[in-house]
């Protein structure tokens, strides 16, 4: 059986992205996806490109590349990506201080911009201007994810790569315990690496070789609607948002052990009332986020459904009643907002490339930089992502 330098699990954006970046550098892959048509995070994204958020040197680096590379990636990939620049308005409750919330956002590389109810309204002309003191705007990018990685994927098949519809179950384990290719299923596949890179789903298929990382997930739920006549013009979104003091909370050290077993929730669940509406018309809105450390606990779609349908109502009432399907992914997340990207210490052979929950904008950078790290042109940018930056604290 062919053997390969590289195999990638998961064929999100993440995924394709790496598998595309390592086959340009010369190595042979081959990116395994459990569905034939995405149904994960990729699908379900808003596709929102932050990269004006960067609040360390770090961060503003590499939403400067990841800005610079979105730019041309669709010429890059001979694909639209659906690459384009709006407005985000930050909404700001009625009872909330304008300028605290304001000042809370000047640290931030593009620093977002305090508006008037009536600037907000022009800015996004169904806005209720009932329901908010003011808004804060900012330039902020804008994909689509699932044909960012249908792009990716399609160049890295031009180049040479091999793309192969299975769920990954296990790693295979060779002399010295290293990690020598993945179980598919009845099938065996061998490489020389494993880049893990699905998502969610990575803790648990990483567990079942005895790898612990501190990689963690929340459930997120939506509702998209099908093409509408509606023009939506910017990307609606809370300036308080919650997700991320959610998944600070929920991942702490001490809550670990509640990760590897079902039925628990760390935190509880919260609502960030926001809508996007994609390039050809359809409209996401929600979203909910529920860390559920079971990834295939059920939810109450028709009450989710139903509060987020009031939450954005509130903020964008001609979207309360618009036809729709709720739906759920699963979206990967670390302690500290930063992905996890490299070797695992203690296991050879085994990269991680996930927990891209802040910002998207960052994923096609920091690809290119494994790419070129792994061909030995050492990355101290890189370095600073490890999985190793959370120490020995994880259990196995």
């Amino acid at each position: 059986m062919k053997s390969f330098d590289w195999i990638v699990v998961g064929a999100g954006i993440t995924g394709a992205a790496l598998s595309y970046e390592l086959i340009r550098h010369g190595f042979s892959v081959l990116l395994l996806e459990r569905h034939s048509l995405l149904q994960g995070a990729t699908r379900f994204g808003y596709g929102g490109l932050a990269y004006w958020s960067g609040t360390t040197e770090l961060m503003r680096q590499i939403c400067a590349e990841g800005k610079a590379i979105h730019q041309t990636l669709s010429q890059e990939l001979e694909a639209d990506t659906q690459f384009r620049e709006l407005d985000l308005v930050l909404t700001i409750p009625p009872d909330a201080d304008l300028e605290a919330t304001a000042q809370s956002y000047a640290h931030f590389a593009d620093s977002p911009r305090l508006v008037s109810v009536e600037e907000a309204c022009e800015l996004e002309p169904l806005l209720n201007p009932a329901a908010i003191a003011g808004a804060l705007t900012v330039k902020h990018g804008h994909i689509a994810p699932e044909a960012t990685a249908r792009a990716y994927t399609q160049a890295m098949i031009r180049l040479g790569g091999k793309v192969q519809v299975g769920q990954v179950t296990g790693l295979l384990r060779g002399e010295n315990l290293r990690i020598t290719g993945v179980i598919c299923g009845e099938e065996v596949y061998h490489s020389a690496n494993v880049a893990v890179c699905a998502g969610a789903l990575s803790r648990s298929l990483l567990k079942t070789a005895g790898i612990p990382v501190r990689l963690y997930f929340t459930h997120g739920e939506l509702v998209e609607t099908p093409p509408i006549e509606l023009n939506l013009r910017t990307l609606v979104m809370p300036a308080n948002t919650q997700r991320f003091q959610l998944e600070a909370k929920a991942s702490k050290i001490e809550l670990d052990v509640l990760w590897d077993q079902p039925g628990y929730e760390p935190a509880p669940a919260i609502l960030d009332a926001g809508a996007i509406q994609m390039r050809d018309g359809t409209v996401r809105m929600g979203q909910v986020s529920r860390t559920l450390t079971d990834p295939n606990a059920l939810v109450d779609a028709q009450k989710s459904e139903a509060e987020i349908r009031t939450q954005v109502g509130r903020i964008l009432p001609a979207l309360k009643d618009l036809p729709g399907t709720w739906h759920h992914c699963l979206i990967a997340f670390s302690h500290d907002r930063l992905p996890l990207i490299g070797a695992i210490p203690g296991h050879e052979g085994v990269h991680l490339f996930s927990g891209f929950s802040n910002p998207l904008a960052i994923v096609p950078p920091l690809a290119r930089r494994f790419a070129r790290n792994v061909t030995g042109k050492t990355d101290e940018l890189l370095a600073q992502l490890s999985p190793t930056r959370f120490g020995s604290s994880t259990r196995s």
